[in-house]
This record gives structure tokens, sequence and C-alpha cells, in this order.
């Protein structure tokens, strides 16, 4: 099981340069708001997944006044020791480096240092668009399946390759379209690939989330999650040639698991028309914890857990429940930021579970 003894961190964020160490399996990280706290738990993220979970470009991750960043770890796998290293260079070149060894591809690391974290802004998996949730099925299946994540991978580029194509035919209608069966099956033969592995996935992870959401609720709902994907209806290299036509004229790709959904309802409703915010966030942590669960349950110990700012965000029953199945039943490792130590340690000690308290 990957533990995290200490992070250093130079020029990222607000610390121009600050070591942190963790003594506890459950750290607490308190402090006011805009002390960096958030910024910690995503230096641990970088580590995990070698980018930031908030940001994009890597550069609105520099602190101010630096030309790049730097963040180290130390590690503990069972008896082994790991370090790891992400740096940004002063040219916007990414790094990243384990045990001294360079990685050649940043995706080789996905999955060794697995972790979950569960931020304010997520409920955008439960209130936003279709591919919020198919971002999350991949963030999962990807920590588990290397094979998942190679294959993505390959047909995101394809279907780029694929979509920039369709907008030269369009500037260029007396060019050969020809090349658009070499791109159809590839992207099929992928496509169909990813549909497969999401479909037998979801087969047993909706029915934990389902019964996630009760457990922490409290109450049962007439909740419904299910995966919706144009391949459930025909062959997606049939379907790529039907649309063809309509592909040209639009100019991108309309078919393709890159439109699937993760169907969310509650009294057969959308669910975003009809709960209630605790029921939506009832139903976000179900997604997180389940995410959660099944990582342990596949790679045989539990990821870290990253939770920022939640005690603002659940009552106290739901959050009495939450924190009590992830810290004081699971094994894991886990970090949780609040601006009032005092609560932190009321709402832990009521639940008998020990921490180290880190005031920044």
């Amino acid at each position: 099981m990957p533990t995290l003894r200490d992070i250093g961190l130079t020029s990222f964020r607000n610390y121009p340069r600050r070591d942190f160490s963790f003594p506890a399996r459950i750290s607490a990280i308190c402090g006011p708001n805009g002390t960096g706290k958030t910024n910690l738990l995503d230096a641990i993220h970088y580590l995990s997944f070698t980018k930031s979970y908030f940001t994009r470009p890597d550069t609105a991750s520099v602190g101010h006044g630096g030309s790049g960043f730097r963040i180290q770890g130390q590690w503990s796998k069972g008896l082994q020791d790991i370090e790891t290293v992400c740096i940004l260079r002063e040219t916007g070149r990414k790094e990243f480096w384990v045990d001294g060894e360079p990685l050649n591809r940043f995706s080789e690391h996905i999955g060794h240092l697995p972790a979950v974290f569960i931020a304010p802004d997520d409920i955008a998996l439960v209130n936003g668009p279709p591919e919020e949730r198919r971002r999350f099925i991949d963030t999962v299946l990807s920590q588990v399946d290397s094979d998942y994540l190679q294959t993505l991978i390959r047909y995101n580029r394809i279907l780029q390759q694929r979509n920039s194509y369709l907008k030269d035919l369009a500037r260029d209608p007396g060019h050969s379209s020809s090349l658009l069966d070499v791109y159809d099956e590839q992207l099929s033969r992928e496509g169909t690939r990813i549909h497969g592995l999401r479909k037998s996935f979801l087969q047993d992870f909706i029915p934990r989330v389902l019964d996630l959401c009760r457990r922490i609720s409290g109450s049962e709902e007439a909740l419904e999650v299910a995966y919706s994907s144009q391949l459930d209806e025909a062959p997606m290299l049939e379907r790529l040639l039907e649309g063809r036509k309509l592909d040209m004229v639009m100019q991108r790709t309309r078919t393709g698991v890159h439109r699937d959904e993760l169907e969310l309802c509650l009294d057969g409703r959308p669910l975003r028309q009809t709960a209630s915010q605790g029921q939506r966030k009832s139903l976000l942590f179900a997604l997180k914890l389940a995410e959660y669960e099944y990582i342990r349950q596949e790679k045989g110990f539990p990821p870290l857990l990253l939770l920022d700012d939640i005690f603002e965000k659940l009552d106290g029953y739901r959050m009495q429940n939450l924190l009590t199945w992830v810290c004081r039943d699971s094994p894991g490792q886990v970090f949780l930021t609040d601006t009032h130590p005092e609560r932190v340690e009321a709402v832990l000690g009521q639940a008998g579970i020990e921490f180290d308290l880190l005031l920044i």
C-alpha cells in the first residue's frame, strides 16, 4: 500500500519553498482560506497523475515571480521506498522522475500511486455535461488498466486526426476522402474496445454507487444510474459510414464513445432537474467512494484519498457516515482540509479516529 511520507514544494502556487511530513495515516490540514490547503492537495495529485487536478496549462501552477516549479515526494510502498519528482522547467518542458529515472511517457506512471480527489467543484460530475462523467469513468479505469489508458490515448489521437481531415475536406471539396476509410476502421477498432471495457466495468460499478448513496444519505431513494452509448444500437464502423456525409458537412465526428453518457435520474426524471442539494452531494460522494473501493479491489491496496473542504459541503449526518467509512473502516491514507481545526477535532474525535493535525 503506497503512503506519502514527505513532500517538498518549490515555487509551486503560493509556496516559494515548503516541506511537509505526514506521520499519520489521517492528515487533517487546517488553516484560513487562501493559505494553500488546496494547493498542497493538488501537489500530491501531481505526484500521482503527473498533472494538476484543477488547472491547465501547468504554467498556471507556477508560483508568483517564478519561472517553473518542483514537487518532490518520498513514498513507502510495502518495504520499498519510492521518490517521485515533478519539474516544470523555465522552457515550459515538464519532466517526471521516479527513483532518479525520467519517464519517457507520463502515462506509464498512471495507476502506480493511485489517488481519489474529492473537491467542492466536483458537483459538476452530477450537474454538469456528459464529458464530466466520461472523464470520471476514464480516470477510474485508467488507474487500474494500463491497456485501457493506452487504447483511450490512441482513440483520442485518431479522433483528432479524423476531425482535422474533415476540416481539410471542407476547405477543399475536390480532395479525395479515401483516407476516411482508414480513420474509420482505426477509430472503430479502438472505440469498440473502449465501449466493451466501459460496459463491463459499469455493470459492477453502478450497483456499488447506488449502495453507497443509500449508506451516505441513510435513506432509500428512487435513484437510477445507466450507461448510454451509441454503440449499444449498432457497430461503430457501421454508424460512422452512415453518418459520414453529415460529418463532412459538420466537420466533426458525431459518432463514437466520445459521445457516451452516464445518465443520472431520480424518480424517472433527470437528476439535475429534481434532486435536492443533499441528494446531489450524496451521489457525488457515492461516485467518488465507489471509485475508491473499485481501485482498492482491483489493485489490492487502497488509493490515497484527498478530501478538500468537505466539511462545508455535507450536513452532519452525511459527514459522520462518510468520515466513519473512509477514515475508520478503510485502511488507506487520507488527507483532508478544513478552515476550522476545532471542527475537525470534534468530528473525528467523536468517531474515534486518530489523526495528525497540520496547521498552515
